[in-house]
């Protein structure tokens, strides 16, 4: 079954927002989940005691390098998708996660700096390829995009990532009150309420979209 790995040498860039709102899209739509936290933080450990997880989705711990090859086959194996949310600084955990996987999603917010973050990542899964002997597909995203407007530094972005020939993912995760609620109310986007949050319904469509566009990559289309 796919393994998905999150990935990102800078924090606060909304990697583990991302993991659970795509988790949640396949939860909903009755696929077998397991989110693997192999973040020493423990973001997805802290979201699922707020209000446990749905019974379809199934959070997994990894503590090093030494098991998450074995937590991720693991997973596999009782899963129709795996979710790997990765640390944020380099280590060897996250080059073994890397090698496992049949997608990588690097998300960046739209600034320079975060820009010369996700190419750092990039060019670990170029690295990870030579090392796994294998193709190992990748996306960057865009997240937390302001819901009106796209920022000239984003397009510009964009552009770089073009003319690098860097496949950049045809969706982006729009800042929604209903995304930062997850971390305050637990659950899934699907578990909220329209009197919990403002803006639910465009934010449903806004991961519905996402988890499209993963499923696309994941069958090999907008490399």
């Amino acid at each position: 079954m796919p393994v998905i790995s999150f990935v990102s040498s800078k924090g606060g860039v909304g990697k583990t927002t991302s993991a659970v709102v795509l988790a949640g899209e396949f939860a909903a739509a009755g696929r077998k989940v397991v989110l693997i936290d192999a973040d020493p933080n423990r973001p997805l450990e802290a979201w699922a005691r707020l209000k446990g997880t749905p019974d379809i989705l199934r959070l997994m711990i990894d503590d090093s390098a030494e098991t998450i090859i074995d937590t991720i086959e693991d997973a596999r194996a009782n899963a129709d998708f795996v979710i790997v949310d990765l640390e944020g600084t380099a280590t060897d955990r996250i080059g073994f996660a890397i090698a496992r996987s049949d997608l990588v999603l690097i998300p960046l917010q739209s600034s320079v700096l975060d820009a010369s973050e996700a190419a750092k990542s990039v060019k670990l899964v170029h690295q990870m390829r030579k090392v796994a002997n294998r193709e190992i597909p990748y996306r960057v995203f865009f997240t937390r995009v302001p819901p009106a407007i796209r920022e000239r530094t984003a397009r510009d972005i964009d552009r770089q990532f073009s003319d690098a020939a860097i496949p950049v993912l045809p969706a982006t995760l729009i800042d929604r009150a209903a995304y930062r609620a997850l971390f305050s109310l637990g659950g899934i986007l699907h578990d909220l309420e329209r009197s919990d949050v403002s803006g639910l319904e465009s934010a449903k469509e806004n991961g519905r979209e996402f988890a499209q566009a993963v499923i696309n990559a994941l069958k090999g289309e907008g490399a």
